[in-house]
């Protein structure tokens, strides 16, 4: 059967090395895979199957620095998850057997025990025993944190397999954001990296487990597996097996591509996931040890699950160039090799132990890629570009107490010191005055996106998005561009949990507009919540304010963001589990947080939210690009990597948008009522949770009717804020800047005086 495209030349920074227990645990897993019943007489494999798929080979590249012993029970860990692949595919795929896959993983969690101690039923099939014996092996040396951690991504990588199945039974391909987020799970590579953990004797602290570099460099680490993987498996699941969950065939549909096109955009995807992996890696993770007092020992061990996350990308790309369960023997390019180029420095040889000689060739390949990162050059014109199409099906109500909440934000804002110049403020007349606030009406925002509010309510709802979009403008222009912007930020953000306390502790007096604001507005929030409410809705804050240190960081690097880390970060910067934390005071304790928790209601959320920055990214396209300055909006992104034109990026992002509305449609209508059966609703809870679903429709209608009735992002505002630019800017392809200084990365330093001088009026 020919190949339905050729490999991509892959970005392989790292040479695979191999582990000498090879030989021992190919002999010890075989004897294992028997004893478990998953050769002869499973069905599934036979043993000439089970040779040639070579899991102890994949092992020993992905691991090889682990003891012999280690080896073992690593190997017999992927024996496994493979075995259960293959099982599920034959049981369960095949038969688009939906109730029996859900019965039948329903028990697979108690297999594997958060408390050792803990007795295990008596398993009924290969999977279940294989799994029982494998966790009594396993967790009984690690800690209680990394054991909640092995099970939730072990639950995982089982229960994710139904998304999977209930998309082959619907015949639907997902859309490209849904798709990386959901491959992370079944994918299994979170499992793979906890397994990482074990091997090198090196446990996260947990302290910094859930932190965002480290768990940036799990996502990455997982994304780059599974769009390799997806690469070489194409034909095997696409043209055999009848898979629709493959990052090639989700391009092809979204972009409207053939197959190779789609394999060349997919690498370049992967290519970029290494990217962020490695600048995390090198600017991310070292000012965690100091903020949260990590040891020397500790440091090692991190940084040794950092090096066997590098192991494991680069072994695992060699063994898929050996394993027969795969596509891969497409051409040269495959291994690394340029072809044309014979076997120089860039072509070299091929075979066991040469990976390291295509080391110079896959850097150089994808240098023009990691280039475009950091060579955006700001304040193009962008006039011309159209706004996307955007579909709204939902309605928007808005509140009668607008006018109120109006009024009474005006004077909040000014109560608070946001009117004003504050001391210290680099810009004379300080950032916002009571022109720009009545502009921006957060009030109308409020009034569509929770149009049953009392007033009280409605208010409170008005102030928290003053007080966040305040803040989002503040970050950018007094620590992005000051020369110790980075840690005055960090000074800056760590202050704001004082003002949330918990348990009622005290709190310092405000020093700022921002601090006075959050003092006020935590008082009148979190009083009426539960302990738990209060401290979800505190990290939701904390989340937010975090996601404006990224973007800080971003800009005084000049860096683009990759595509993935944008669309996850952006959720955070637009505020939207805060906002929908707001919808959720009202609920009581009517439903469950299994339910908050379970993936139909995460999958909605994520949908809804991802609409809405979009949504503000097209809106706000031409003030943050071609007036502020700015890197972090989607149609830029889009476009960086895609090295495409600004309209052909706008109107990706406005594929992007339907797509996310179609999925949040499709969740609603479809699988929110199979969770009434699943967590035995009672009438109440049912209410609540269609209820739920009906506010993020209100909250994404009446973002929209913000957009368009707001003067924020019109072109007068934007001519009358920002008059130098508006005055100065030639409408060319790469301006030149309107005051007379450089281009180019790094010199946005020199147009400071003139940034200030504008913004202040």
């Amino acid at each position: 059967m020919p190949q339905p495209f050729e490999l991509p030349q892959f970005y392989v920074p790292y040479p695979a090395r191999l582990n000498p227990h090879l030989e021992r645990a190919r002999a010890h897993s075989k004897a294992w895979a028997r004893e478990m019943g998953m050769i002869e007489g499973s069905g599934i494999w036979d043993e000439s199957d089970y040779d040639a798929h070579d899991y102890a080979l994949l092992c020993a590249y992905t691991h090889p620095d682990a003891p012999g012993p280690e080896l073992d029970l690593v190997t017999d860990w992927y024996v496994w998850v493979f075995f259960f692949d293959d099982h599920f595919l034959d049981i369960f795929k095949r038969s688009q057997d939906m109730p029996g896959a859900k019965a039948y993983l329903d028990r697979l969690p108690a297999f594997m025990p958060v408390d050792p101690g803990q007795p295990v039923p008596e398993p009924t099939n290969q999977v279940e025993a294989g799994l029982a014996d494998l966790w009594a092996r396993t967790v009984p040396t690690m800690s209680q944190d990394f054991r909640e951690r092995f099970h939730e991504s072990t639950y995982y990588l089982l229960e994710e397999s139904l998304w999977e199945l209930s998309n082959i039974n619907a015949g639907r391909v997902s859309n490209p954001i849904e798709y990386i987020e959901m491959r992370r799970k079944v994918g299994g590579a979170p499992w793979s990296a906890n397994l990482i953990e074990h091997a090198a004797g090196a446990e996260v602290p947990a302290r910094i487990a859930a932190s965002r570099p480290m768990r940036v460099l799990r996502d990455c680490f997982a994304d780059s597996v599974h769009l390799r993987n997806d690469l070489f498996s194409y034909q095997r699941e696409i043209e055999e097996e009848g898979e629709l969950s493959n990052a090639v065939l989700v391009l092809e549909r979204f972009l409207h591509l053939g197959p190779q096109q789609a394999a060349d955009r997919v690498n370049d995807l992967l290519t970029s996931r290494l990217h962020q992996f490695e600048h995390t890696a090198l600017t991310e993770v070292e000012p965690l040890f100091a903020r949260f007092a990590v040891t020397p020992q500790e440091r090692l061990g991190v940084f040794a699950y950092v090096k066997g996350l590098q192991d494991w990308q680069s072994g695992g790309h060699e063994w898929h160039l050996r394993s027969s369960r795969y596509m891969n023997g497409a051409d040269a390019g495959s291994r690394g090799v340029r072809p044309g180029l014979g076997d120089g420095a860039f072509g070299g040889p091929t075979g066991l132990g040469t990976s390291a000689a295509h080391i110079l060739g896959s850097l150089a390949a994808t240098l023009p890629q990691r280039a475009r990162s950091f060579g955006h050059v700001p304040y193009r014109p962008s006039a011309d570009v159209r706004r996307a199409e955007i579909t709204m099906p939902f309605a928007t109500t808005l509140s009668p107490h607008l006018d109120g909440a109006r009024r009474h934000n005006m004077e909040w804002g000014r109560a608070m010191g946001m009117l004003d110049a504050e001391p210290g403020f680099p810009v004379p007349g300080g950032l916002w005055n009571a022109r720009k606030l009545a502009d921006y009406d957060f009030a109308l925002c409020a009034a569509g996106i929770h149009p049953a509010a009392t007033p009280e309510q409605l208010d409170l709802t008005t102030d928290w998005l003053t007080w966040g979009t305040y803040g989002d403008d503040y970050y950018p222009l007094v620590f992005g561009r000051s020369a110790d912007g980075g840690a005055a930020a960090r000074a800056a953000t760590d202050r704001f949990t004082l003002f949330m306390p918990l348990d009622g502790e005290p709190a310092p007096a405000p020093v700022t507009a921002l601090e006075r604001g959050l003092a006020d507005l935590w008082r009148r929030t979190a009083r009426p919540m539960t302990p738990d409410a209060r401290r979800r809705f505190r990290t939701a804050v904390e989340d937010m304010c975090e996601s404006w240190l990224w973007e800080v960081a971003n800009q005084k690097q000049n860096r683009v963001p990759d595509p993935v880390d944008y669309i996850e970060m952006r959720r955070q910067t637009f505020g939207s589990d805060l906002t929908m934390s707001l919808s959720r005071i009202g609920h009581g304790n009517a439903l469950p947080d299994a339910v908050y928790r379970s993936r139909p209601v995460q999958s909605m959320e994520v949908a809804a939210a991802d609409y809405a920055c979009l949504l503000n990214d097209v809106f706000s396209y031409r003030k943050e690009i071609e007036f502020e300055g700015e890197i972090h909006n989607a149609v830029l992104v889009v476009r960086n990597f895609l090295d495409c034109t600004p309209q052909e990026a706008m109107d990706v992002v406005g594929d992007l948008m339907a797509a996310r509305m179609q999925e949040f449609q499709h969740i609603t209508e479809t699988q929110l009522p199979t969770l009434f059966e699943e967590f035995a609703l009672d009438e109440a809870a049912r209410e609540t949770l269609l209820g739920y679903a009906q506010e993020l429709r209100d909250w994404l209608a009446g973002i929209l009717t913000w957009h368009e009735g707001c003067h924020r992002y019109e072109e007068a505002t934007l001519l009358r804020d920002f008059p130098h630019a508006a005055a100065a800017l030639p409408r060319q392809a790469t301006p030149a800047l309107p005051w007379g200084t450089p281009a180019g990365l790094g010199t946005v330093a020199a147009r400071l005086p003139s940034l200030l001088r504008s913004a202040a009026r």
